[in-house]
């Protein structure tokens, strides 16, 4: 029977483990503190005992500071674990700032702001030949959306009207993964087809919902945090050709408006 190891049980990976764990999978997650389906990061031999116990291995686990936390504890045991998947979630971050130019798997990475994300994509890479990384944009769905921040008060207009981004509805990335089960290794870009303005997503969640928009307002009028300003330093498209090529992947949520509307349906 196919057995998933997870390491970092957050968003994207726990809506994964419920898909998997409804298909027949067992799944083993780890977490900062162990439950009934976990066990505890900082737990050696229990983590390493799952991984020898795997067939597929997944992360989720950014980096802390300049470390992938994964990587430095538990990477060769890993590297030698005798399973038929690996797998890293990363970040489309690691291609910096393009100037709203498109930006492939083969595009340089390391420049923009998330060196860390960038090195431990690469040391990821690196690990095992049966690696599959995933470059994913901003991330939403069902209770994290734009409509969640627009309901809570909390969704912003920047007047910046040559910003784009890209960004992939959650169970898009769960259907990539899945997909790549029968994939080649490599890179894979897993973003929707529609890179547009920030503005016209919320503008279109506000819609939705039925409320005015919020102000537009020049990025240093917003009020932003450092974390959310850097969200704005960076512009770029992310293309998704080659996972739908090798993978015969596509994004169910082919666009923000679908995605949208399938968050709402969730509410």
């Amino acid at each position: 029977m196919p057995h998933m190891l997870i390491l970092g049980m957050g968003y994207t990976a726990s809506r994964l483990a419920g898909r998997l764990r409804g298909d027949g999978w067992t799944v083993t997650g780890v977490r900062r503190t162990a439950d009934a389906d976990s066990v505890a990061f900082d737990d050696d031999a229990a983590v390493t005992a799952a991984i020898g116990q795997a067939t597929h291995i997944l992360s989720s686990v950014p980096p802390e500071g300049d470390v992938d936390p994964v990587l430095r504890r538990y990477g060769a045991s890993i590297a030698a674990a005798p399973v038929v998947w690996t797998g890293y979630l990363s970040s489309t971050g690691v291609y910096g700032d393009v100037a709203g130019a498109w930006v492939d798997e083969a595009s340089p990475v390391g420049a923009g702001r998330r060196t860390a994300r960038a090195q431990a994509d690469l040391d990821w890479g690196s690990l095992r030949p049966d690696m599959r990384r995933f470059r994913l944009p901003g991330i939403y769905g069902p209770g994290r959306s734009p409509l969640d921040r627009v309901r809570a008060g909390k969704a912003h207009r920047i007047d910046l009207p040559e910003q784009i981004f890209s960004r992939i509805h959650v169970d898009d990335i769960v259907s990539g993964v899945i997909a790549s089960f029968d994939g080649p290794p490599g890179i894979y870009n897993l973003a929707d087809d529609l890179p547009c303005p920030q503005n016209r997503v919320i503008e279109a969640a506000c819609a939705l919902l039925k409320v005015a928009p919020p102000p537009l307002l020049p990025l240093e009028e917003a009020g932003l945090s450092p974390m959310a300003r850097a969200f704005y330093a960076e512009n770029r498209r992310v293309a998704n050709g080659r996972a739908k090529r090798l993978l015969g992947w596509a994004p169910r949520y082919a666009t923000y408006a679908q995605g949208l509307a399938a968050c709402l349906s969730a509410l």
